[in-house]
This record gives structure tokens, sequence and C-alpha cells, in this order.
């Protein structure tokens, strides 16, 4: 057995809480769907794990349910503007380096951001660097200056539960 959260008393001892982040919670309506449905999970992972006597997974079942539910209290539903061309939160940027290559990014909330799929941070460098930009604007980024020559202002449909 594991002796990683056991007491001295033998006891189960509660896993360390998540930390939260302390800045704005901007989410995008995929992003509030992604943590509804996780906060869905969680409950019934903690149930189960309580209903089979699993203590250390009830405990870490609670933590995450806890971190989630504070996630959910915070979050700022933003949507992009219907014909706003300026990029914002939810929209996705295609961009091009002076050799034709292209990259494409969409910005979303913290929670959400998953760089290998394009989806990024609105708090992440290459976000700030995009917002409130334009197709035709040159945004300078870690990979060198880009030029922006798309965006599409479509958000992504939140996923089906």
């Amino acid at each position: 057995m594991s002796r990683a959260f056991v007491k001295e008393d033998g006891g189960p001892e509660a896993p360390p809480e998540r930390p939260v982040s302390a800045g704005r919670n901007l989410v995008t309506r995929r992003g509030l769907a992604l943590i509804d449905a996780e906060i869905a999970r969680l409950r019934e992972a903690r149930s189960g794990a309580q209903a089979g006597g699993d203590l250390d997974a009830a405990a870490f079942a609670a933590r995450d349910l806890r971190y989630w539910m504070q996630r959910r209290a915070s979050a700022e539903l933003v949507e992009p503007v219907p014909g706003e061309e300026r990029i914002a939160l939810g929209m996705a940027a295609t961009l091009e380096d002076d050799e034709g290559r292209q990259r494409r990014f969409r910005i979303v909330g913290e929670d959400e951001a998953d760089p290998k799929l394009g989806r990024i941070g609105w708090n992440a460098p290459v976000s700030r660097a995009l917002l409130g930009k334009w197709v035709g604007d040159e945004v300078e980024l870690p990979a060198g200056t880009m030029k922006i020559v798309a965006v599409d202002p479509q958000p992504e449909a939140p996923p089906a539960v």
C-alpha cells in the first residue's frame, strides 16, 4: 500500500489543494462546457469511490472537484462579436512567416489551452501579441515576425457531452 497520503494514525491524509490562478478566468463557450463536464465527471468519480470505500480516490476526486467548482464560479464567458475582424478570445488567426509557412492559433481560456492543437490561453505571450490585431498586421513572436493572413471569428462549438 502506498504511504504517500496516510497520516501517522493510519487514516488517509487529504491531498494538497490544486493552485487556482489569481488572474481573470476568461472562458469560451466551449471552455465553459468542458468545465461543466469535468465537474459532472468528478462528482460521479467521488460518489463511486465513496461507495466502493476507496478513501484515497474519493479524496483526490473531492480535491479536483473543489478546484473545478472554483474555476466555474470565477468563469467569465467571452464570445466573439459577430462581424468583428479584430482578433479576440475565441477567434482563430492564421499567421505566415517570410518563407510562406503558416501556423494557426485559436485563443481560448487558460483551462482549455492545448498548444499541440493550436489552442493557446488568452494570457499566453503569443495571444497577447495577437489580441486586438487585424488581418495584414505583423506580430513579433518568439519564432520571429509573422503576418496575420486570416482570422476566423467563428467560435469552436462546445463538445458533445
